[in-house]
């Protein structure tokens, strides 16, 4: 599991850590795997073009400190100082004494360059670069050489993951004793590239509870749900599935085969639906509703494609009277009442996209995607209830502000597509049914959801419809499980 930090937990770890330490040597630890990530770009170090874009403070040092062991290499150095009269003296003494020099013509040299190194700004920076900044930052984006950043991309917000003005946009990011919630939620995680990892023994010092976390294979092979010897279909979950309406029967179709391959045991659906359902998978109980007369579930999703009136919302308020966890999505989540959720005592998870998230908060949809970690902090603690925020970074907040929100690393552009999140409430909702909490249901299936996704990418080369992604569940299962 990959987990994240937040700057002022991160600045207390380092500050435990240098007391520990020889004056300057985890500046130098920094430096040293700064510059031998930068060493592996180049390739051939010894004669190399490197450009540095410095910054006042100890993020200018890391970057001065790892172009004097280059310059040490034999790479050709130059150093655009941003405020020369608050440069770290250390850092560019060392590079004057590696033979690297101080930059007379920035532009010339940023477009010669093999590498650019932005050291402009550290974690603490907001709101933007600064005005000074903008024209070398905007020259590295043009020239034809790898942009490094260090630590962070500057102008990008380390604990929110927004971007409230020009940023550098890297090709890689070196980061330095863990993440930063900002390098894995967008838009910030989009400036910063491939993500590098640097250890610099701050692991013993950060807090147990991390404020990001983002699963991996292992992961999620663990909280998948397996069968039993003595497992039958009821023992496995029965997932209850309201969807889908005469306008839209397709929602019902794909949210059933989201939920047919989520582990759980058997699929009730309730809708108008029902013929479409059984046509597409005759393994499908069916009911005419209303949900509570359907038969036992361990788990209701609600809400994709149902649309409005009376009978729609008295199917809801079924179901949310029921006592167990209930997934609410798309129409669903139009007709909810906040204070109807937070009185329910079994679980709820809700899965808004960006403007579906506006509506619930009642601010707009720019808001939210500038913001996507606070918005999906604030609907878990206005709602009660755990939040899946679907998007280009899908976020799993629970109600309980102490537990880490999780980031999905899966996913493709490709699956911005009428019906894929059809199918993920549909699985979500199955993985409800088969045991797993609001928080790990939310989080597997979102993973499962994208890896789906990406493999069929992959393997076709062709953009995916929802129904690809549903057929492609089973082959993530395989993937996670090393199958």
């Amino acid at each position: 599991m990959r987990v994240a930090y937040g700057v002022e937990k991160v600045r207390a770890a380092e500050r435990a850590l240098m007391a520990r330490l020889p004056e300057g040597a985890l500046m130098r630890r920094a430096a040293a795997g700064l510059a031998a990530a930068c060493a592996g770009l180049l390739g051939r170090v010894y004669g190399s073009r490197v450009v540095l874009l410095v910054g006042s403070g100890d993020n200018g040092g890391d970057t001065l400190y790892a172009g004097a062991r280059l310059a040490g290499r034999g790479a050709g150095v130059r150093a655009v100082l941003l405020s020369p009269e608050r440069v770290h003296a250390g850092g560019l003494a060392a590079l004057r004494a590696a033979g690297g020099r101080v930059s007379a013509d920035p532009g010339r040299d940023i477009a010669a360059a093999d590498l650019v190194m932005d050291g402009i700004t550290g974690i603490g920076g907001k709101g933007g670069l600064r005005e000074a900044a903008v024209p070398w930052a905007r020259a590295a984006r043009d020239a034809r050489a790898v942009v490094v950043a260090v630590d962070l991309p500057s102008g990008v917000e380390a604990d929110s993951g927004a971007v409230l003005g020009e940023a550098v946009r890297a090709d890689v990011t070196v980061t330095f004793g863990t993440y930063k919630p900002g390098l894995l939620v967008d838009p910030a995680a989009g400036s910063a590239g491939a993500v590098r990892l640097v250890d610099i023994g701050l692991g013993a010092y950060l807090p147990a509870t991390p404020d990001l976390e983002a699963l991996q294979h292992a992961d999620v092979a663990a909280l998948l749900p397996r069968p039993g010897a003595e497992s039958d279909k009821y023992r496995r979950g029965v997932v209850g599935i309201v969807a889908g309406s005469a306008r839209y029967p397709g929602a019902a179709v794909l949210a059933v085969a989201g939920a047919l391959r989520g582990g759980a045991g058997a699929v009730r659906y309730v809708g108008p639906g029902r013929d479409a359902v059984i046509a597409g998978f005759p393994e499908t109980l069916v009911h005419a509703g209303p949900p509570s007369k359907a038969g036992r579930v361990q788990s209701w999703a609600v809400g994709p494609g149902i649309g409005d009136g009376q009978e729609v919302r008295q199917a809801l308020d079924d179901v949310l009277e029921s006592e167990v966890p209930v997934l609410v999505d798309a129409d669903g989540l139009r007709l909810l009442d906040r204070e109807r959720v937070r009185a329910r005592r079994a679980p709820t998870l809700l899965t808004p996209h960006a403007g579906e998230a506006a509506a619930l908060l009642g601010v707009e949809r720019e808001d939210v995607e500038a913001g996507r970690l606070d918005a999906v902090r604030r609907l878990a603690e206005e709602y009660g209830a755990t939040v899946l925020l679907k998007g280009s970074t899908t976020l799993v907040a629970s109600a309980d502000p102490e537990v880490p929100v999780r980031v999905n690393p899966t996913g493709t552009p490709w699956l911005a597509t009428a019906g894929s999140g059809d199918v993920l409430s549909g699985l979500a909702g199955s993985l409800l049914a088969a045991g797993l909490g609001a928080r790990d249901a939310g989080s597997v299936a979102a993973y499962l959801h994208g890896l789906a996704a990406r493999r069929f990418v992959a393997r076709e080369g062709v953009p995916l419809a929802a129904h690809d992604v549903a057929a492609a569940l089973g082959e993530a299962w395989r993937d996670v499980l090393g199958g």
